[in-house]
């Protein structure tokens, strides 16, 4: 094998453990795959289509994630969840996210205010729920797009970087917990208000109004009967 043959296999593997991974990623993240559930190389061989190697690859990825776990003499399996480990979640975020906005609102210039704005001019035109009752991707990702906005201009990789594998993990509950997206709340007043706070500069509400609102979606999904169904323990 040539030298250029080798780096077109290495390149090709690597592409193909990065979808094995992407797509592993979404079925956690999504509720597919499900707290705790054993991940048989056998079946996932089969699941997915692909080999051994980018399988290995893919969950020792997920597993530094905290999203799979590997235990000596089991294996892996989806990362379980917990009412503590939510906790923690939520302590964290709350942290991350208000740290992210702050240095945001001191840094942002009028193309990122523009882009708050059109983001949840975006969010406001969609509505939560499908007409079954399921949460609409297409609000979700307007939903993910418009938090996203609101951070873009903090200037910190590292902190995007980790805000986001939080994020991956809340938005597991989220998905989880069927009754989240139908508890009642008004989910465009929380983020109407929280827009408004970070491009009028108010650090102080802005700091409130996120806490709040991630406060509250904790509050829900501990409460909702189909989570604890799905493994959620004290």
């Amino acid at each position: 094998m040539t030298m250029a043959q080798g780096a077109t296999a290495d390149s090709a593997s690597k592409t193909l453990m990065g979808s094995v991974y992407d797509r592993l990623r979404r079925d956690i993240v999504d509720g597919e795959l499900r707290p705790g559930a054993r991940l048989r190389f056998d079946e996932l061989k089969e699941s997915y289509g692909v080999g051994l190697s980018p399988l290995r690859e893919a969950l020792t990825r997920l597993a530094a994630e905290k999203l799979v776990i590997l235990e000596q003499n089991r294996g892996f399996h989806v990362a379980p969840i917990s009412r503590s480990d939510l906790n923690d979640l939520l302590l964290m975020r709350q942290e991350i996210e208000s740290l992210a906005i702050l240095r945001s609102i001191e840094r942002g210039d009028d193309q990122w205010e523009s882009a708050i704005v059109a983001a949840i001019h975006a969010l406001g035109k969609r509505q939560s729920l499908t007409a079954e009752g399921h949460i609409d991707p297409e609000w979700e990702l307007r939903h993910r797009t418009f938090h996203d906005s609101l951070v873009a201009a903090c200037d910190s990789p590292r902190l995007l970087l980790y805000r986001q594998q939080l994020t991956d993990h809340a938005d597991r509950y989220r998905r989880l917990s069927h009754h989240y997206v139908s508890s009642g709340r008004d989910h465009l007043a929380e983020h109407c208000a929280l827009s408004d706070a970070v491009v009028a500069r108010d650090a102080e509400a802005a700091n409130r109004l996120i806490r709040q609102h991630l406060a509250r979606t904790v509050e829900i999904i501990q409460a909702d009967e189909d989570l604890q169904k799905s493994g959620l323990e004290d």
